[in-house]
């Protein structure tokens, strides 16, 4: 899941990683396999295939099976996947946004609006909600010890962060979509292994539920995260500290 009630959602998502481990490896090496297909398999030259490589290593994918997923996107057999996304609502007016990755648009698009009706939301027009999601750069990455918080948080803001924010041992960095390439660079320079580093569809505006409707809610993220189609589900869920046992 992502999505971002400050950072609620980031440590759902930490704690859901270990429980899901099998779907976020098969959804990293479809990311793998497509940015080697698209740029070459030399990460050096291919920004997005470093991003993926480097995101795999931050959820401790070995580094053979990294290595087979990079072959079969650069190989002449590789699978042609389309990135597509949908947009809709769940119930009590939760924006919920899609990404996925797939070879089959059809069986996509048909699993996507399933999950939607099954769990009472519909599937909207792409655009309708451009309004409630902006597209920024999100880092994530253990804090670091001996060192000069301040003047790393500089360092940061110099290479394009716009908010830097510690979190249960973690540090949490956002910035513009646009800055998001030389904040990765600066990342890089500083030798900071991100546990994940991506460009995310965060929520300008958030919708409060009670227990009984966010249980309702959380029923279409968990099935949509659950296709192997989808890549990412962002919404706009205020989820509260109290909750978080709920999901």
């Amino acid at each position: 899941m992502a999505g971002h009630s400050k950072w609620a959602n980031i440590k759902r998502r930490k704690g859901a990683q270990d429980a899901k481990r099998g779907k976020i490896f098969t959804k990293i090496i479809k990311e793998i396999t497509v940015a080697s297909k698209e740029g070459g398999p030399d990460p050096e030259g291919n920004p997005r295939l470093r991003l993926a490589i480097q995101n795999a290593k931050g959820a401790n994918m070995p580094k053979d099976t990294i290595e087979r997923a990079i072959k079969k996107g650069s190989g002449a057999d590789a699978a042609n996947y389309i990135e597509t996304t949908y947009e809709g609502y769940a119930s009590n007016g939760v924006a919920v946004f899609v990404e996925c990755t797939t070879d089959n648009l059809n069986r996509t698009v048909s699993s996507v609006r399933a999950a939607f009706s099954k769990y009472g939301g519909s599937l909207g027009t792409n655009g309708s909600l451009e309004f409630i999601f902006d597209r920024l750069g999100v880092f994530t990455f253990k804090e670091l010890v001996d060192v000069d918080k301040d003047e790393f948080e500089l360092e940061l803001i110099d290479g394009g962060a716009e908010e830097v924010e510690i979190s249960e041992g973690y540090y949490n960095v956002t910035c513009a979509m646009e800055d998001f390439g030389n904040l990765q660079k600066k990342m890089e320079t500083l030798e900071i292994e991100t546990e994940s580093a991506e460009l995310q569809r965060i929520p300008n505006t958030l919708v409060a539920l009670d227990d009984e409707a966010l249980e309702k809610v959380m029923k279409l993220i968990d099935a949509l995260e659950d296709d192997d189609d989808v890549q990412k589900v962002y919404h706009n869920i205020d989820i509260k500290e109290s909750q978080m046992e709920l999901i």
